[in-house]
C-alpha cells in the first residue's frame, strides 16, 4: 500500500514536467548558404544556447551545411568560434599543401625562373583541364579531421542532432537531400560552388553547391517533422552596375543570382510560428573569411533581438547525447588497420610508405594531415583523402588516392629580362616538361630547355630505388652555353661564348621532405670562342671529367617571397685526370638564404661563396653572378671569376591585405643591400669589394612572381630588371 502511494505521489510531481515536455514544439534550425557570410551561423547558435533553445533538427546548405554538420555531430559553439577565427582559411581553401610538407623533388621544380602554374597533359597528349579552380583537397582533409568520430554514423538521424545537407546534381539540375552517407563527403558536396570548387562524384552523381536549388532548405526541415523552424537567412542583396568593379564583386554577384530565386520561394512558405533571423551582413562579402569574428557577432546580435519570441522555446535541460559527443575522447578512434584504395600510376606500397599512423594507437590527426599533404605533393592525384571505418572493435584507416584525370605530365614556362639602360640587355626564355609515373615506383623524366643570353638543354631520368623514393639513381644529359668575360687588371678584354656538352650519373638519398644528397660522376667537353674583343685571341677547347657531391636543404615556406625557413646548397666538385679531364682542380660553391618575418615585414639574409682551389683555365672554371640582388646594377650573369663572394640583406613588405580564395595577388615593395667580390687565382683580375643596392616592386601572380627592380652599385653600373617566375 505504501509503495502504491509513493508511486502515485511521484507521478503527481512529475506530471507537470512531462506535460511541458509533451507540449514543447519540435524545433528545426535552417542554415542557408553564403560562403564566408555563413560564419554568422555560429553567432546565431551562441545566442540560441544562451536563450535556452534546444534544436531538434538541422538542415543546411553550403556553409550552412558545414556549420550545421559540425554542430549536429557534437561540436560546441566555443569550438566552432575558435575554428572560424583561428583557421588558416587561405590554406584550407586551396589545394597546395604547406610547402614544408611537399616532397623535396617537387620543391626543386620551383628553383628555376619558370612560372609556378603548369599545364597538365594526359597520356594521349591531350591537354587536361580541371573541373574547378579548387579541387578541394585541403578542405576535404579539414572536414575529415573534424568529423572522424562520425565515420560509423551513416544515418544522420543518429547524430546527436538529426541533420540534413542539400546538394545539386549538376547533370540533371535536381536537388539532392542527404539523410545518409559519409558526413564529411556530403558536406563537401553541399558547398561545391560551380567552377570555383570541383564537383564531388557520389553515388553516380556529379554534385555541386546546394544553393543552386535550395539555398534556404526550409522544406527539408519540415520533412524532418519539425513543428516550427528557426530560419537563418544570410543572403546577399544584388549590387547595382556601379558596384561591380572587381572580379570579387562579380563572384559575389554570381553566387547571389544563383541562390536568390529559390531563397525567395522558401521564405514565402514561412508560417506564423516560424522565426526568421536575418543578420546585418551588407558590409561583408562571400570571401571575407578574415572578418570571421565580426560576422559571428552580427549573427549573435540579430538573434538576441528576437529574445522575446525565443523565450517561449526555452528548454534549460542539457542534451546528454551532445555532452557525450563533445568529449574529445569520442573523436580519436584507435586505429587497428590501414587500407589503401588507389587508382593512380604509383603502387599502393608507395602510398602506404608515406602514412606514418601507428597501428594500435589513437588516430594522430596532425601527423596524418602532414602525410596527406606529402602524398598530394607528389603530383599524381586529383585528391588524397581518408576516412575511418568502424566494425565492431576494429577501426580501419582507409586512404583513398584518386589519380589525376587531367594527366600527370606537366609543361612550365618562364621569362626574365634585364637592361642596363645603355642599350645592353639580356633575356632568357625557358620551358620544362616533366613526364610522371613512368613506372609504379614513380620514375620521372624531366627535360628543361632555355634560349636567350644563357642557353640550356638538360634532360634527367629520375628512378627511385624504393617505394619511398629515399634512394634514387639519376642519369642525365646536359648542354649549356653562356657568356664569360675575360678580364685583365680589372678591365674586360674579351667576352667568350662558352659551350659545354656533357652527361653524368647521380645516386642519392632524400632526407625527409627537406633535403637531398647526391654523389655523382660526370663527363663534359666543349669550347670557348671570342664573341666580343680581340678576334685573334685563342679559342679554348676542353675535356672534363669530375666527381661531384651535392647537398641541398630547403625549408622555405614560399620559394618566391619566403617568410620563414632556410635554403642551403653546397656543391663540391673535383676534376680528375683519371676521368680523362684536361685539368685537375677542385671547386666548391655554397648558397645560403634565411628568411625572418614580423607581420608584413620580411628580411632575407644570405649570399654565395665559391672557390676554385687549384690552377686551371679561367674561362672554363669561372662562376658567374650579377643581376637583381646579386650585385644589383650589373646585367644578369655579367660578373665572372674563379672565386666569388656575396653577402646580402633583402627586405620587403606586403602592401595588400590577405585574400582567402585563389585570387590572392600580394603586392610587395622592398629593397636590398649587397656586397660582393670576384677574383681569379692568378691575381690578374680582382674586382675588389663592390657595394650594391636595389629597390623593387613584386607582385605574386597566378603565373608566379613578377618583379620590377632597379639596381646600382659602386662600380658605377646600374640596370633595370623585369623578372617573371624568379625572385632569388
Amino acid at each position: 500500500m505504501r509503495r502504491l502511494l509513493f508511486c502515485f505521489l511521484i507521478t503527481l510531481l512529475c506530471f507537470p514536467v512531462l506535460a511541458a515536455e509533451a507540449k514543447r514544439p519540435k524545433v528545426g534550425l535552417v542554415l542557408s548558404g553564403g560562403a564566408a557570410r555563413g560564419l554568422a551561423h555560429i553567432g546565431v547558435l551562441k545566442a540560441l544556447e544562451e536563450q535556452g533553445v534546444r534544436v531538434d533538427a538541422i538542415a543546411g546548405t553550403s556553409m550552412g551545411a558545414v556549420i550545421g554538420g559540425l554542430y549536429a555531430s557534437g561540436y560546441s559553439v566555443e569550438e566552432l568560434q575558435t575554428l572560424a577565427t583561428t583557421l588558416d582559411w587561405q590554406q584550407a581553401l586551396s589545394d597546395a599543401p604547406p610547402r614544408k610538407d611537399v616532397p623535396f623533388r617537387r620543391k626543386q621544380d620551383d628553383r628555376d625562373f619558370l612560372v609556378k602554374q603548369k599545364l597538365s597533359f594526359r597520356d594521349d597528349g591531350s591537354l587536361g583541364l580541371p573541373l574547378g579552380v579548387i579541387q578541394g583537397q585541403n578542405l576535404a582533409l579539414l572536414l575529415e579531421s573534424k568529423l572522424a568520430h562520425t565515420a560509423d554514423t551513416r544515418d544522420f538521424d543518429k547524430l546527436p542532432i538529426p541533420f540534413r545537407a542539400v546538394a545539386t546534381d549538376i547533370a540533371s539540375g535536381e536537388k539532392v537531400v542527404f539523410r545518409r552517407g559519409h558526413l564529411p563527403q556530403v558536406i563537401r558536396a553541399s558547398m561545391s560552388i560551380p567552377a570555383v570548387f570541383a564537383p564531388v562524384e557520389l553515388d553516380g552523381r556529379l554534385l555541386v553547391d546546394g544553393g543552386m536549388t535550395d539555398n534556404i532548405p526550409l522544406d527539408v526541415a519540415r520533412d524532418m517533422g519539425v513543428d516550427l523552424a528557426i530560419v537563418v537567412d544570410i543572403g546577399t542583396p544584388l549590387r547595382d552596375r556601379k558596384q561591380l568593379a572587381t572580379v570579387v564583386d562579380v563572384l559575389n554577384q554570381s553566387i547571389t543570382l544563383m541562390t536568390r530565386r529559390n531563397s525567395e520561394e522558401q521564405l514565402a512558405s514561412l508560417q506564423r510560428d516560424d522565426i526568421l533571423i536575418q543578420p546585418q551582413l551588407a558590409a561583408f562579402g562571400v570571401t571575407d573569411f578574415g572578418r570571421a569574428q565580426d560576422m559571428i557577432d552580427a549573427g549573435y546580435r540579430a538573434t538576441q533581438l528576437l529574445g522575446p519570441r525565443l523565450a517561449a522555446l526555452r528548454q534549460p535541460e542539457g542534451d546528454a547525447s551532445l555532452a557525450v559527443a563533445r568529449s574529445p575522447r569520442q573523436r580519436t578512434p584507435v586505429i587497428t588497420a590501414i587500407r589503401i584504395e588507389n587508382d593512380s600510376k604509383v603502387s599502393d606500397d608507395v602510398i602506404r610508405y608515406y602514412i606514418r599512423q601507428p597501428i594500435g594507437e589513437p588516430l594522430l590527426l596532425d601527423r596524418l594531415q602532414t602525410d596527406m599533404g606529402t602524398l598530394y605533393g607528389l603530383d599524381y592525384f586529383d585528391r588524397v583523402q581518408y576516412r575511418v571505418v568502424h566494425k565492431g572493435d576494429d577501426n580501419t584507416l582507409v586512404i583513398n588516392a584518386r589519380g589525376k584525370r587531367g594527366g600527370t605530365d606537366y609543361l612550365r614556362l618562364g621569362l626574365n629580362l634585364s637592361d642596363d639602360l645603355r642599350g645592353d640587355s639580356a633575356f632568357n626564355l625557358g620551358a620544362s616538361y616533366r613526364v610522371n609515373g613512368i613506372n609504379r615506383l614513380g620514375a620521372e623524366w624531366l627535360t628543361r630547355a632555355q634560349i636567350g643570353d644563357q642557353q640550356e638543354l638538360y634532360s634527367e631520368f629520375y628512378q627511385p630505388l624504393d617505394v619511398g623514393s629515399r634512394y634514387f639513381i639519376a642519369p642525365y644529359l646536359d648542354f649549356g652555353s653562356q657568356n664569360i668575360e675575360a678580364t685583365l687588371d680589372n678591365d674586360p678584354i674579351a667576352e667568350y661564348r662558352l659551350e659545354r656538352y656533357g652527361f653524368g650519373l647521380n645516386v642519392g638519398r632524400q632526407i625527409s621532405t627537406y633535403g637531398e644528397v647526391r654523389l655523382g660522376v660526370g663527363k663534359a667537353w666543349g669550347k670557348a670562342d671570342v664573341r666580343i674583343g680581340d678576334q685573334n685571341a685563342p679559342s679554348v677547347s676542353f675535356n672534363e671529367g669530375f666527381y661531384e657531391l651535392k647537398y641541398s636543404y630547403d625549408t622555405f615556406d614560399n620559394v618566391y617571397f619566403p617568410h620563414s625557413g632556410e635554403d642551403i646548397s653546397l656543391t663540391l666538385r673535383k676534376y680528375d685526370k683519371s676521368l680523362d679531364s684536361d685539368q685537375q682542380y677542385r671547386q666548391w660553391l655554397l648558397n645560403l638564404d634565411k628568411a625572418l618575418s614580423s607581420g608584413p615585414d620580411t628580411f632575407v639574409l644570405g649570399g654565395r661563396y665559391g672557390r676554385t682551389l687549384d690552377d686551371s683555365e679561367v674561362v672554363t672554371s669561372s662562376f658567374v653572378m650579377g643581376g637583381a640582388r646579386e650585385l644589383s646594377g650589373f646585367r644578369q650573369d655579367s660578373v665572372s671569376g674563379q672565386n666569388i663572394s656575396l653577402v646580402r640583406m633583402v627586405y620587403y613588405r606586403r602592401l595588400t591585405p590577405r585574400a582567402y580564395l585563389p585570387l590572392d595577388f600580394p603586392l610587395y615593395i622592398g629593397g636590398s643591400l649587397e656586397r660582393g667580390r670576384a677574383w681569379n687565382n692568378d691575381n690578374e683580375f680582382d674586382s675588389g669589394y663592390i657595394n650594391a643596392a636595389s629597390v623593387f616592386l613584386g607582385l605574386e601572380t597566378p603565373l608566379g612572381p613578377l618583379n620590377l627592380s632597379y639596381g646600382a652599385n659602386s662600380a658605377h653600373e646600374h640596370a633595370v630588371y623585369l623578372n617573371l617566375g624568379h625572385t632569388f
